[in-house]
């Protein structure tokens, strides 16, 4: 049965919870991407999820929590991570943090780590559902592993209709990328994923410049995969014209009839842009080529989504 896309009413809310309780799957909108929920603490809920997005285990999920009284239940915090959520939260920063006692989330969401990855989302319905459930949900985006994510309820529809209760419609992500993913789980700071949240925004705000993982530091949360975010067509970055039979996203000065990510170079345009662009290209050509992007502010984690968009194995 295919899911219809509903209004998040009370009374729906109200459904979808109890949907979750019993280990279904329910598609909310949050401010950077649509997600995926399933009960953190539900092993079996958990696997249903991997298996209807082909998601591969050893990609640990997202856990979203309703405050910071249930954040500090599933993961113990730095004084410096309690800062960064102070500045930060609700919004798009995901933090990577030692796993507490008294956690709920199990052991298969998180990939059998030491770690959990945390996040308070700060979109009204996501926040409304998850004071509805009561705990964290797990909620990685809403399609297919490895393909474009979703920022609006048709994109969910397309790729997962078949396999959600319910797809609560929160109209078209503001944000349009995913979370910033920063790991506090030893010295410094760790720049895990650039994403929504500008890292320079993060280091003024906690006054330390955030390191990078090592090359050999394997998948120790979400959006390390080379190749992640793909359409089927394949994609030529920095490309300042078109070859014939290319579709073409441009930016800025690069301004083709039919695609823009933002004509007047706006990187937040561009970022919220992005997704939506590029499934909807994908269904109109095998070839897409990308303007040059600025690799500054939120240019940073655009050219992430694009290198792990363009790679093939």
């Amino acid at each position: 049965m295919t899911a219809k896309i509903v209004t998040p009413t009370p009374d729906v809310l109200a459904r979808a919870a109890d949907v979750l309780r019993i280990g279904g799957l329910v598609a909310i909108p949050t401010e950077t991407v649509y997600g995926l929920a399933c009960d953190a603490a539900n092993p079996d809920a958990v696997a249903g999820l991997y298996e209807a997005k082909g998601r591969p285990r050893f990609n640990p999920l997202i856990a979203h929590v309703a405050s910071q009284a249930m954040a500090e239940r599933e993961a113990v915090f730095t004084p410096l991570a309690r800062k960064a959520a102070e500045a930060f939260w609700p919004g798009p920063l995901t933090m990577v943090l030692p796993v507490a006692a008294t956690g709920q989330t199990c052991d298969l969401a998180r990939s059998g780590l030491d770690t959990i990855a945390l996040r308070r989302p700060a979109h009204p319905v996501a926040q409304a559902l998850l004071d509805a459930f009561g705990g964290p949900l797990v909620a990685p985006s809403a399609n297919r592993s490895g393909h474009v994510s979703p920022t609006t309820p048709e994109h969910v529809r397309s790729d997962l209709a078949d396999k959600v209760a319910y797809i609560l419609d929160g109209g078209p992500c503001t944000r349009g990328i995913e979370s910033t993913i920063v790991a506090f789980t030893g010295d410094t700071p760790v720049l895990l994923r650039a994403g929504a949240l500008e890292t320079a925004e993060i280091e003024a705000i906690l006054g330390v410049t955030l390191a990078r993982p090592g090359a050999a530091s394997g998948i120790t949360a979400p959006g390390q995969l080379k190749s992640h975010y793909a359409p089927r067509a394949t994609l030529r970055l920095d490309a300042a014209t078109p070859m014939s039979g290319e579709g073409y996203l441009g930016f800025g000065d690069h301004c083709p009839l039919e695609g823009n990510l933002s004509p007047t170079g706006n990187l937040t345009e561009a970022a919220a842009n992005l997704f939506a662009m590029l499934r909807a290209f994908d269904l109109r050509y095998e070839r897409i080529a990308v303007a040059p992007i600025p690799r500054t502010g939120l240019g940073e984690a655009i050219n992430d989504r694009l290198a792990r968009a363009a790679h093939r194995d």
